[in-house]
């Protein structure tokens, strides 16, 4: 609920939006409420080429909404309210079937503060295949996480991505230490023995630490409007570019570039810039 009015987004919404401006099927699994805004939720997905077939229907919870006022650097604060859909995830044979075929799987921390939402998403990742990329996108919000939550979750992922804000707030929670960003996302890579931490930095750009590379980018200039979804955006190039076996080099590039693009547009989920997504595209697939 922006300042502007109702828009769809949230991040599985988002990445898989972003997915599918990269080339890629992207599937949004999630739940959304036998109402009004779940019925435009769903709509405004199929408008926008993504399949429908893992969002859930709730006849008992609402749709969920997250309030959000937007600062005068275009920083999002966020109002997640409760007692919503998307709080009862259930696993279901079709999201067993969509496990079974997907290369990847984005998930957060968000959803898993909930019970009934946990044991959804936990089913999901335990039944992907052992090839299937498992990247966890952090996105601390409010009170929804824990030290326990955190680390079973890193215990979970293969790809960690979160900003540098979070990674401050992380490192110390799981006893991690590290004086700066560079050392704290190399400690949290050798604790849960990820193939890859990806720090964002905002207009500074970002921060990807292997166990043999790192790779800063000092990020793109725009004129911000809002950086909403912006983060969903870097994490859908990360997982294509490390799908695809890109190297690291243009993975930085192109997840930069489309990041700093939607920071400068309103929204989640903007009207696709061909040149933009091209441009991106082309940095995947350079050989």
């Amino acid at each position: 609920m922006l300042p502007s009015g109702p828009q769809l987004g949230g991040a599985p919404a988002n990445f898989a939006y972003f997915a599918s401006l990269l080339g890629e099927e992207g599937i949004v699994a999630s739940r959304v409420g036998r109402d009004d805004l779940g019925d435009r939720a769903v709509d405004r997905i199929a408008g926008l080429g993504l399949s429908s077939e893992a969002i859930q229907r709730d006849d008992a919870h609402p749709t969920g909404t997250v309030d959000v006022t937007i600062g005068p650097d275009g920083q999002p604060e966020f109002t997640i309210n409760d007692c919503v859909a998307w709080e009862h995830m259930a696993w279901t044979p079709g999201w067993a079937a969509l496990a079974a075929r997907a290369d990847a799987v984005c998930f957060g921390t968000v959803c898993r503060h909930r019970a009934c939402a946990a044991t959804a998403v936990a089913a999901f990742l335990e039944a992907l295949r052992p090839s299937a990329l498992r990247l966890l996108d952090v996105n601390l919000r409010q009170d929804r996480y824990t030290p326990a939550l955190l680390h079973d979750s890193f215990q979970r992922a293969h790809v960690a991505k979160l900003n540098d804000e979070e990674l401050r707030t992380v490192c110390p929670l799981l006893d991690l230490g590290g004086e700066d960003p560079e050392s704290m996302a190399r400690r949290l890579q050798n604790a849960y023995d990820l193939e890859l931490v990806c720090v964002t930095r905002g207009a500074h750009g970002s921060l990807l630490v292997t166990a043999s590379e790192t790779v800063a980018h000092a990020g793109v200039p725009v004129d911000v409007v809002d950086t909403i979804g912006a983060g969903d955006a870097f994490t859908a190039v990360l997982a294509s570019g490390y799908l695809r076996g890109v190297p690291l080099e243009r993975v930085s590039e192109a997840a930069n570039r489309l990041g700093a693009w939607v920071a400068s547009q309103t929204g989640a989920m903007p009207a696709a810039d061909e040149a933009v997504c091209s441009a991106v595209r082309d940095i995947l697939r350079e050989v």
